[in-house]
């Protein structure tokens, strides 16, 4: 009989484990709390308007496709399937001193958008920094996030050593900004190849240039989107995973993980029954993994930014006179100062924002688009609970307000009448079980990335194994699917060992 695994969470990273699983012959079984799948990449409807409510920006869709083609979809199905498009600009950057830069969403083609607003000489320093972005991507890749660690070993072998000596003559030891300096002197021009690092949640100014990966995914690859929203993406690796027979439960909150008197895994429970399996790969938080297990964890994390977002409606037509895209960066005159407040152990709200508006609508009309009505959604980053515990329920709104008007005195008019349908913030974050209130898990700080992250094997369970933001690799679409596949590895590993390398 084949072995069972359980996988918690049908988010990105739960349906790549499970698919790579199932690759392999493994009986796997996914355990999902809510109704549908995706986790934090969802589209959702909201009075009668589709909106994407999780992740808008989606890199390195191969990543995805390669999850179909395990399960045997071949490469046409599987771009049939996902009904991607380029997102053409990926990104609109609007500054306080009126620049605006359209990002193409061919590499080649951005030096002279480059040029043609920032003059020759920058454009050219772009076509160099592209370059050394794809050589950092190269080297850091396939041996610091697309791989599993074993232990000091492998932090010492010739691979390792080899790809280390390369980052090292690509200088990605220093800062990010300064790293990005050597290329565009424009502080504004550094902005598009800097603004990732909230991502991992750190200061661009106090990121390593390790990071510059992270732009290399985003501006150097160009964004995607597929028809009908984000959600697509989880509905049609659910439906591939059903039909290579992967059980989906959905509605089936797992109640805790049990154990034997060795610490093994030996099943999980829902409210209703006990489930025995071989193997658990979970997707939750590591402080929901703790709470399943019965365990408190041993160190306090630091966790991202939070973000208030706002969902709403506008007439169709409103947002023809914004210079905008799918996606629309508009940034104050603050930048160190802003990431300051936001990501400091003593947070506070931006006093001179920045933020990110989406207009799914763009590319996609016939979905975002609704009884002439257009769906708009603008995140605002904030410091998350632990920085800065404010009263989001009381502030949420009059916030809401100054964000709209903010805009709309920066050339967005109409925003600040937009139909507010929705609001999700830190505390709304928190309720849903993210600690800290935000969505974007474990900050890349210098204990908690690379190796030093959470590991993606529980310390005190050997065939208990994690995946999602809070593991290794880390953070964002790429790396979430990419924890899904070095999960499944372990677990194949593990089960094989265990049968005497079957």
């Amino acid at each position: 009989m084949a072995s069972r695994v359980a996988v918690i969470g049908a988010g990105l990273s739960g349906l790549a484990a499970a698919a790579h699983l199932r690759a392999t012959g493994l009986e796997v079984t996914v355990f999902e709390a809510e109704d549908s799948p995706g986790g934090l990449v969802r589209t959702e409807t909201i009075g009668g308007h589709r909106f994407d409510t999780g992740a808008t920006v989606l890199t390195m869709p191969s990543l995805i496709l390669g999850v179909l083609t395990a399960l045997g979809v071949d490469a046409d199905e599987a771009n049939r399937r996902l009904a991607l498009r380029t997102v053409d600009p990926s990104y609109v950057m609007n500054y306080a001193d009126g620049t605006s830069l359209a990002v193409p969403h061919d590499a080649t083609a951005i030096p002279a958008a480059v040029s043609s607003v920032f003059g020759e000489q920058a454009g050219d320093g772009v076509a160099d920094l592209l370059r050394w972005l794809r050589r950092v991507y190269d080297a850091e890749f396939d041996t610091f996030i697309d791989r599993n660690f074993g232990g000091l070993a492998d932090l010492a072998d010739g691979r390792t050593r080899r790809a280390a000596a390369e980052l090292v003559g690509l200088r990605t030891l220093g800062g990010l900004t300064g790293a990005i300096a050597r290329f565009v002197t424009d502080e504004k021009l550094q902005r598009a190849f800097t603004f990732q690092a909230l991502y991992a949640g750190v200061p661009p100014h106090r990121a390593r240039a390790i990071y510059a990966i992270i732009p290399d995914m985003d501006i150097g690859r160009g964004v995607f989107a597929p028809a009908g929203g984000m959600g697509r993406v989880a509905r049609v690796l659910a439906d591939a995973l059903t039909d290579s027979g992967v059980e989906i439960e959905y509605r089936a909150p797992i109640a805790s993980i049990r154990r034997d008197a060795h610490g093994r895994v030996s099943g999980v429970s829902t409210d209703d029954t006990v489930v025995p399996v071989d193997a658990v790969v979970a997707t939750l938080e590591r402080d929901g993994v703790a709470r399943l297990t019965g365990e408190r964890p041993r160190r306090r994390l630091r966790y991202s930014p939070s973000a208030v977002v706002v969902h709403g409606l506008l007439p169709a037509g409103t947002t023809d006179a914004w210079r905008s895209g799918h996606h629309t960066l508009d940034f104050g005159a603050a930048w160190t100062q802003t990431f300051a407040e936001i990501t400091g152990r003593r947070g506070r709200v931006m006093s001179d924002g920045s933020f990110l508006i989406t207009r799914s609508a763009v590319g996609d009309s016939s979905t975002f688009v609704a009884g002439g009505l257009e769906s708009v959604s603008v995140l605002a980053p904030t410091p998350n609970l632990d920085s800065a515990a404010l009263d989001w329920d009381r502030i949420a709104e009059p916030y809401v307000a100054e964000i709209l008007g903010t805009l709309a005195s920066r050339g967005y008019p109409g925003i600040d009448s937009m139909r507010v349908v929705r609001v999700d913030h830190p505390t709304t974050w928190s309720r849903a079980g993210l600690p800290a209130g935000t969505p974007f898990s474990a900050a890349h700080t210098a204990t908690q990335t690379g190796p030093l992250r959470t590991a993606n094997v529980w310390p005190t369970s050997p065939n208990l194994v994690l995946a999602g933001s809070a593991t290794v690799p880390g953070v964002g679409i790429p790396p979430v699917v990419v924890s899904g596949s070095l999960a499944a590895v372990r677990v194949t590993e593990l089960l094989r060992a265990r049968d005497g390398g079957r």
